[in-house]
């Protein structure tokens, strides 16, 4: 999810608050060596965190016939990068303008774009999306049908379809809006199981409930069209655990489930939601977990979460903070998991909240589940098979 980065009044008459987050903002409270930015070009052995120095959030990284493709929220945009390399310096990696809306439009998608992802399904490109049309300010009485403060109350999923099967030369174009019942919805992605479409996103219980976020499931017909009734959908997470929740142990306002991501086991076959809880703009942001362990992902009993606490979190000690909505790939010979994430580099963010995007391999438990490593800077090998 996009942050909460500054905070400004429209006006004294209409205006509530409103989040507006600047990509190009350059001012970084770490000042990055660049030779220390991904792989070390001396030896091209071993790379450095972070891979991509950009403010920049929610990345998704996919590997496809040779290329890995990166996108992630521009705020304005939906951009792609390419690279033959996982851990080069992204900051320099070829570019790709995908869909620009006029911020000034209306249209339900203008302003706002938050966690594109990027999916292959029956040879072509989708690209899910959230965004609203009035930059996160909706209108004073509509926000004060809230009982919190809801700027984001008017985001919405989107889809857009390749016209080929090729994700880099195709064009995109607007394919609709994902039914979420005129409700709230961020951060939503696809989850295939037998030959089954879903939509995973962040929800609120209701129209005006504003918090908690939870995580929401309906079924799909085809990636633009959903077949779920809104009393068909589902909530398989709320955050009911402590570390869920901002502060620490508070319910309601600012417990948040959001950013999830389809995670399978290649051997086992088991199916794992892995989502971001917390807060983003806090130090706490880290990665909670969902096990598939009945058949129909509709159906909420089927669902088990991992109570014990983040299977991935800050480190103090390193400096990474606020480690959180990641998406995963493989090494180029495909032997070896990688998990791409971003993260602050303080425990004390300013408004203008400053992420970076980061990657780290990532291995399997003996129960299946995945077993994720520290939030390390490194230097780490290079994945196998990277030339």
């Amino acid at each position: 999810m996009m942050p909460s980065i500054s905070w400004f009044l429209l006006s004294c008459a209409t205006a509530v608050f409103a989040q507006s987050f600047d990509p190009g903002d350059t001012k970084s409270p770490t000042q990055f060596d660049a030779s220390k930015v991904g792989t070390n070009t001396s030896t091209n052995t071993t790379y450095s965190n972070p891979i991509m120095t950009a403010n920049a959030g929610d990345p998704f990284m996919v590997y496809h016939e040779g290329w890995y493709l990166f996108t992630y929220s521009t705020n304005d945009n939906i951009t792609l990068k390419r690279s033959r390399t996982l851990t080069d310096n992204w900051d320099l990696a070829e570019t790709k303008l995908l869909f620009k809306p006029d911020p000034s439009s209306g249209d339900p998608w203008s302003t706002d774009l938050w966690a594109p992802e990027i999916h292959q399904i029956d040879n072509r490109w989708y690209i899910i999306f959230s965004a609203t049309p009035d930059a996160d300010s909706p209108h004073p009485l509509q926000d004060a049908m809230c009982p919190f403060e809801c700027p984001a109350i008017n985001h919405r999923m989107f889809v857009l379809e390749s016209d080929g099967a090729d994700p880099w030369t195709s064009k995109y174009s607007m394919k609709g809006m994902l039914n979420t019942f005129d409700q709230f919805a961020i951060d939503g992605t696809y989850f295939k199981h037998k030959n089954q479409l879903y939509h995973i996103y962040s929800c609120w219980e209701n129209t005006y409930s504003a918090w908690p976020a939870n995580l929401c499931i309906t079924h799909l017909n085809n990636p633009w069209n959903v077949s779920s009734s809104l009393t068909q959908r589902r909530m398989i997470s709320v955050p009911d655990q402590a570390w869920e929740q901002v502060p620490y142990g508070r319910a309601g306002r600012l417990a948040t489930n959001e950013g999830p991501q389809q995670l399978t086991n290649p051997k086992t076959g088991q199916n794992f939601i892995i989502y971001s809880a917390a807060r983003v703009n806090t130090p706490f942001y880290c990665l909670g977990m969902l096990e598939l362990i009945g058949e129909d992902p509709m159906n909420y009993q089927d669902w088990r979460k991992h109570r014990e606490g983040c299977v991935f979190h800050q480190n103090p000690d390193a400096g990474v903070f606020g480690t959180g909505h990641a998406s995963y790939t493989t090494s180029p010979d495909g032997s070896e998991n990688y998990v791409v994430y971003h993260a602050q580099t303080t425990d004390d963010p300013t408004p203008d909240l400053y992420r970076t995007v980061r990657t780290q391999k990532f291995t399997w438990n003996e129960d299946g589940t995945p077993n994720f490593p520290k939030a390390l800077n490194g230097p780490f090998p290079v994945p196998s098979g990277q030339k």
